[in-house]
């Protein structure tokens, strides 16, 4: 695995003293997200499709701060939008380390070369950048040429100035395990931290609704995939993730989860987001009235329809993290054995009584912070 030793101790001490306590709901990673906008426009993402004047807005520094502190979790992870075009995040990612948190800065690195100064190598900080696959992959992904070489420019020059520095790698229905699995033995030459990879979660605004993967081809394609790593591993090429063995187990089919959407909580510019990162289905005003206030068992695979096919890392990496503390001996199974790759899968959680999607939230949210800001600009207008 590609995680650091230090940050591996830490949370598996972090995720042990919680259990320890008999505490059942606790966070593992802060997903902030400081902008909604993006220099670029994927057919996959859902993140993007506000106006303009929500697109504008920002978490300011001190209130980025103060989510850190609000949150225990000892990890956290800074997407967006593209954070790179927040103009403090500099003086956010300093702060958070300042405080001990292992932040991870998630960006499509076109804008890496010119902010890279702003920022200086540490143990506990590494640039997270998007990577979907080859050449081809990638920017057919995000709807774009030329932003693979950018992108693999900026992992060389992130290396060379002595960051951490890994990807992260969505794929989509259509993948082909084949061409995947190059992929992966190209980044292992990369000599990088890891991978970070997960099935895109089927975002009711993404413009392009038909290349979602349902849980059975995920579990499929990344069968086939592992089964290529494992040959791929006797030529010398190993490949390294970022995360679990067991969430990877699970990608594969063999291992039976409940996502923890309270693993990762998320704060953006509408406040906490209920009930995860990649759900906007209300919002609280702070981490504490997210937690306390948030009907969980009404979301999560077989709660709700939308949640029936994901099987992304946001939702399902903090309950493959609490299982390996709970359950150690299949992390040694795991080391011994590695990912299965044939034969019957786990059974799967049933979906027969999930309930109905209600479509209408986008839009409510919208207008709520809309009205907001609409008030705010005329509180600052001078008086006639």
């Amino acid at each position: 695995m590609g995680v650091p030793l230090n940050q591996a101790l830490r949370v598996g001490a972090y995720v042990l003293k919680q259990h320890l306590s008999g505490n059942k709901r606790y966070p593992l990673v802060l997903m902030l997200e400081p902008l909604f906008r993006c220099n670029l426009a994927c057919s996959g993402c859902g993140k993007i499709d506000y106006p303009s004047e929500i697109l504008n807005q920002r978490i300011s520094v001190e209130d980025a701060i103060k989510a850190a502190e609000e949150c225990p979790a000892p990890i956290i992870a800074i997407a967006g939008g593209e954070p790179l075009l927040h103009k403090d995040m500099p003086q956010i990612v300093d702060a958070y380390l300042k405080m001990g948190k292992f932040v991870i800065l998630c960006t499509n690195a076109l804008l890496l070369e010119k902010k890279i100064d702003q920022y200086k190598p540490h143990k506990n900080f590494c640039w997270d950048i998007h990577l979907d696959g080859d050449k081809e992959m990638h920017d057919k992904a995000v709807d774009q040429e030329g932003v693979y070489e950018r992108a693999v420019a900026a992992i060389n020059l992130s290396k060379s100035k002595g960051f951490r520095t890994s990807i992260n790698c969505t794929l989509f229905d259509g993948a082909n395990p084949d061409r995947v699995a190059k992929f992966f033995d190209t980044v292992a030459d990369m000599d990088i931290e890891g991978v970070m990879t997960s099935p895109g979660y089927a975002y009711e605004r993404a413009p392009d609704q038909q290349h979602f993967l349902n849980r059975t081809r995920t579990k499929e394609l990344f069968r086939a995939i592992f089964r290529r790593g494992k040959e791929s591993a006797k030529r010398g090429k190993k490949w390294k993730f970022t995360q679990s063995p067991l969430f990877l187990d699970f990608l594969a089919g063999n291992q039976t989860y409940a996502c923890t959407p309270w693993g990762n909580p998320t704060r953006n510019v509408f406040g906490w987001q209920r009930p995860c990162y990649l759900l906007g289905e209300g919002y609280a005003k702070t981490y504490k009235e997210l937690m306390e206030t948030t009907e969980w068992d009404k979301y999560g695979v077989g709660n709700y329809e939308k949640c029936a096919d994901c099987m992304v890392h946001s939702g399902f990496e903090a309950t493959a993290v609490m299982d390996s503390i709970k359950h150690p001996w299949k992390l040694a199974a795991f080391a011994l054995k590695g990912i299965k790759t044939e034969g019957a899968m786990a059974k799967d959680l049933p979906l027969d009584h999930a309930r109905k999607a209600d479509f209408n939230v986008f839009s409510k949210h919208v207008e709520t912070k809309m009205t907001e800001i609409q008030a705010k600009k005329a509180a600052s207008l001078p008086a006639e």
